[in-house]
């Protein structure tokens, strides 16, 4: 039977499905089902559009006896035997109002509410030239907002719905806001956790509000005097009631910690090291054991390469589950004995092991790749190449993409495929039996790279740190360094004929390069790029831009530097882009064209975020043909 969208209660008694297109509600206590007519349409809501919060489904209390609900912008109680509702707040207002995602208390006496005064939103706007079904152009917009805008303040609340007792906060801990959110109840329905990330991202706080006194207090603090990584935390607070696992980049490495919950104070720190946890995958607090993944263990092998290990609490019995040379991935069993390991390289084939989860034992092998067959097919792996960065002594790990045809006596020119953005990798760690974007252009006559460097992440905070109101830097010297350096290894790679290509920031980038470092890329083609930081969505760019809105921004502005401009530079966009505003690119276009630079612009109707697409690849391919081999390309029409 197709059922569909199948929920339960708070209260354990009420079940509610989709079936033949109606949406049917069952009631356990009177062993009734109703049916609730045609279901409303999802909203399919665009990414960055903040929800609705001022409406929501009313919360049932964990002993089913209460409802609580959002009315007229304040926080209400029914009561579910007499059906008499009450307020709760009174101070509630389209203005400044109770959001309805509220929490109940697991006494179900207290509910924790938060208010929210809402922000003037942002919108940006594009003509989609040649819909699908009409010959007008049709006008969208789009909830985006930039770096710079004003934010929503929200401040947590507790009401107690016997008495109605208020707590309001004072809001000194979190004054400063970009975001505050969660609403976290401790066992003992005494107190509730959230978390309070700064505007600037220099402090980021875990913060205590108590039922009865409504003091703030606060529990964990991370500062840092460039910016703290939200999106590494990850906290878990024990059902014991008195401890949280937090992680942190206090040591320029990201580890775990033991804090307690009641003074905030650092039990222990669980791992430590000069290397790198990236996932926490299962805390068993019974055994007081955590599985996580992390890289960086090994010396002497490419840092970025993923394992999985477990440890107790107190930092003893690390052990490593996955200790084969590879990028690993693991899939654990329901009741988490076992978990199947799959691991490769760029250059070799995965292998699939069955293991045992304590220890890491093998079981049983279940499969390696065969890849005969490619390697007939002239298939040629990448090159993983590592070599100093800009200060001698830093490692910088990259792959090297050759032709099928490759022929060691000839010279090649070399393109490098660029994302430099923070917050990740980007150089392929696992098998790739065809990387699109390097491979193809590596069979029209060209050597490919691709390398992580100073400004990405998972090596360290300090490694991170360089991009800090710097993106412009995007680790270029590293890059260059690196290049020169495999060219000297193998002459063939020629490093006065090198061009580059990325999208998104990738996109800004590769324009960032043939304009402020001419002397080495020779060309460049750039796709969709967030070419000023301040046209960009606010959370990607204040993040490592910094807030409020500095010189900075400017000084890495592509149209701020489009004077610059010596060399060959194609910019690709796609008029649908609602991820990077493609009134970016264009603005770049102006300025270039103000300076009396000669460019080239493609403009893809219809098209979101993109590398540019079959077409796009076309225009790519003979740009760095002509401006890199110095060879005219065949004519479209005469390409079969």
């Amino acid at each position: 039977m197709p059922i569909q969208q199948l929920t339960v209660n708070a209260s354990l008694d009420t079940l509610k499905f989709i079936f033949n297109n109606h949406r049917w509600s069952y009631a356990e206590k009177k062993s009734s089902l109703k049916d609730e007519g045609v279901p409303e349409k999802p909203s399919n809501r665009y990414w960055a559009e903040a929800a609705d919060e001022q409406t929501g489904e009313p919360v049932v209390s964990p002993d089913g006896k209460q409802t609580a609900f959002i009315k007229n912008s304040n926080v209400y109680v029914k009561d579910n035997k007499t059906g008499i509702e009450k307020p709760m707040s009174f101070d509630g207002s389209p203005g400044e109002f109770y959001s309805a995602y509220l929490q109940w208390s697991p006494d179900s006496k207290k509910i924790a509410a938060m208010k929210v005064r809402p922000a003037e939103k942002r919108f940006i706007y594009f003509v989609e030239s040649s819909p699908a079904d009409q010959l007008q152009p049709k006008l969208h917009k789009r909830e985006y907002t930039k770096p710079g805008d004003a934010l929503p303040f929200r401040r947590p609340c507790i009401f107690h719905t016997e008495t109605g007792k208020a707590c309001i906060p004072d809001t000194k801990l979190f004054d400063k806001q970009f975001d505050v959110h969660g609403l976290d109840w401790d066992a003992q329905s005494r107190t509730i956790l959230f978390e309070y990330n700064e505007r600037g991202h220099q402090t980021y706080r875990v913060l205590e509000l108590s039922a009865e006194t409504g003091q703030v207090q606060t529990i964990i603090e991370e500062k840092s005097p460039t910016f703290v990584n939200y999106t590494r935390y990850f906290r878990k607070d024990l059902q014991n009631g008195n401890e949280i696992i937090w992680m942190s980049e206090r040591d320029n490495w990201n580890h775990l910690y033991l804090y307690d919950r009641h003074n905030g104070k650092v039990i222990n720190q669980i791992t430590k090291g000069q290397w790198y946890v990236r996932e926490v995958l299962h805390v068993d607090e019974e055994q007081r054991v955590i599985y996580f993944s992390a890289n960086g263990m090994v010396p002497n092998e490419d840092p970025y390469l993923l394992r999985y290990y477990r440890i107790h609490f107190d930092g003893s019995g690390l052990t490593c589950l996955t200790p084969e040379e590879g990028m690993h991935q693991a899939t654990f069993s329901a009741d988490r004995k076992y978990f199947i390991d799959v691991y490769s390289l760029a250059h070799k084939a995965p292998v699939a092991i069955l293991k045992e989860a304590e220890q890491g034992k093998v079981v049983m092998p279940l499969e390696t790749a065969d890849i005969s067959e490619l390697t007939k097919a002239g298939w040629r792996a990448p090159e993983v190449f590592c070599a100093k960065g800009r200060d001698g002594q830093t490692d910088m790990w990259g792959i090297i993409v050759r032709p099928t045809n490759f022929d060691p006596n000839k010279k090649y020119p070399v393109i490098e495929y660029i994302y430099a953005g923070p917050g990740s990798h980007y150089t392929p760690k696992s098998f790739l039996a065809y990387n699109w974007n390097m491979t193809s252009l590596a069979e029209l006559g060209f050597i490919v790279v691709q390398l992580d460097a100073m400004g990405t992440s998972f090596r360290s905070k300090a490694f991170e740190d360089v991009c800090y109101k710097n993106l412009k830097d995007a680790g270029f010297p590293d890059r260059i360094a690196w290049i020169k350096a495999a060219s000297a290894k193998y002459p063939y790679m020629d490093a006065e004929r090198v061009g580059i290509f990325g999208a998104s920031a990738g996109g800004q980038e590769s324009t960032t390069a043939v304009l402020l470092h001419p002397e080495f890329y020779k060309a460049a083609y750039s796709s969709c790029g967030c070419h000023d930081n301040r046209m960009d969505k606010i959370w990607w760019n204040e993040q490592w831009m910094g807030y409020p809105i500095g010189k900075e921004y400017e000084e890495y502005s592509n149209v701020y530097n489009a004077h610059l401009l010596q060399r060959p530079l194609m910019l690709v966009v796609g008029e649908m882009d609602d991820n990077v505003d493609p009134a970016s690119t264009l603005q770049v276009a102006n300025a270039l064209i103000k300076a009396n630079k000669d460019f080239e612009l493609v403009v893809l109707p219809g098209v979101n975020h993109t590398m540019g697409g079959d077409y796009g690849e076309h225009k790519r391919f003979d740009f760095f043909v002509r401006h890199l081999l110095k060879v005219n390309p065949p004519a479209w029409d005469e390409i079969k």
